[in-house]
């Protein structure tokens, strides 16, 4: 029997190849623009899940990747300052407290009384005071506790819900709000369709300069680390006939950095991993097309035209 049917050989030969597979197959999951991950940025909406919609059901998958940093709610909330106010907040207001009770114990150890020394109208005037002061006491004395029970971000929470606090959709309760809602119109949603097939077209030939022009510097540079990663493997991400198979719109507004679209679309289009050197397929199927179904955000600058909306976020439904 010849030595090239020996099952060690042949074992040998398998693990070659499983292992050859095995670093093609990255490049071959991340396929199409994007590499089927969510990343970018929708303005103050980023890390706010978007709207779910017919094309999109179950909704959008949360950033993956994003140059906008998240903020946590109670993110850069300093120490809760002790209360202070009100006629015994002050310092003088202690003092003089302290000194009322200070002698009014002292005459007490001393069998007098906090008042002692009073009579008549004086002594009935000496013990209402005793009373009220010791209503002050207790009411201090439990306002102190409360205030040690407190957690150290209630009352920025507190503000938070009143508008008190910029952030997502923050800002002071008496200006106007982070974000309007947006018009789209149908001149709007030619521009998305058409933004699709440039940007696979344009991903799928490397064309860097096309996918600048289409997309914000953000999106361009996580293609460009995709190219990159691609050419590093020795194999270039073929893509041809994208086609829209269905698209709605899940959200549309207006802030203060720009106009924003989210739109969830169902589309096909033939994706082929090529061999860099040689030209042969190694991922796909160069005749038939397959489905995917992403949430794509537009961006473009506040009264911009339709021709203006460039690609700032992709997430995968």
């Amino acid at each position: 029997m010849s030595s090239l049917t020996t099952p060690s050989l042949r074992t040998k030969l398998a693990a070659l190849f499983l292992a050859a597979g095995l670093a093609f197959a990255p490049g071959l999951a991340e396929a199409k623009a994007g590499g089927g991950f969510s990343f970018g940025s929708r303005g103050t909406r980023t890390f706010s899940a978007p709207p779910v919609t017919n094309t999109a059901p179950m909704g959008a998958q949360p950033m993956q990747r994003s140059a906008t940093p998240q903020i946590l709610p109670n993110q850069n909330f300093g120490p809760r300052p002790a209360p202070s106010g009100g006629f015994f907040g002050g310092g003088f207001g202690r003092g003089l407290l302290g000194g009322f009770i200070g002698a009014g114990l002292f005459g007490m150890l001393f069998g007098h009384g906090m008042f002692g020394g009073m009579g008549g109208v004086m002594s009935l005037f000496g013990l209402l005071l005793q009373l009220a002061l010791i209503f002050v006491l207790a009411r201090l004395a439990w306002n102190w506790m409360q205030n040690r029970q407190q957690p150290a971000w209630q009352g920025a929470a507190a503000r938070q819900s009143t508008g008190g606090l910029s952030g997502f959709g923050g800002g002071s309760g008496a200006q106007t709000p982070a974000s309007t809602p947006l018009s789209v119109s149908p001149a709007d949603f030619a521009v998305f369709e058409r933004r699709l097939v440039e940007i696979q077209t344009a991903f799928g030939a490397e064309d860097r300069a096309a996918l600048g022009r289409l997309t914000t510097p953000e999106i361009a540079g996580y293609f460009d680390e995709q190219l990159q990663e691609n050419a590093r493997r020795g194999v270039i991400n073929r893509i041809s006939n994208p086609a829209l198979l269905q698209g709605d719109l899940s959200e549309a507004w207006r802030e203060a950095s720009g106009e924003f679209a989210t739109v969830a679309m169902r589309f096909s289009l033939i994706d082929v991993m090529v061999e860099r050197a040689s030209g042969r397929i190694v991922g796909g199927d160069p005749k038939n097309p397959v489905e995917s179904r992403e949430v794509w955000t537009f961006l473009r600058p506040r009264g911009a035209g339709a021709d203006a909306w460039l690609l700032s976020a992709i997430q995968q439904a």
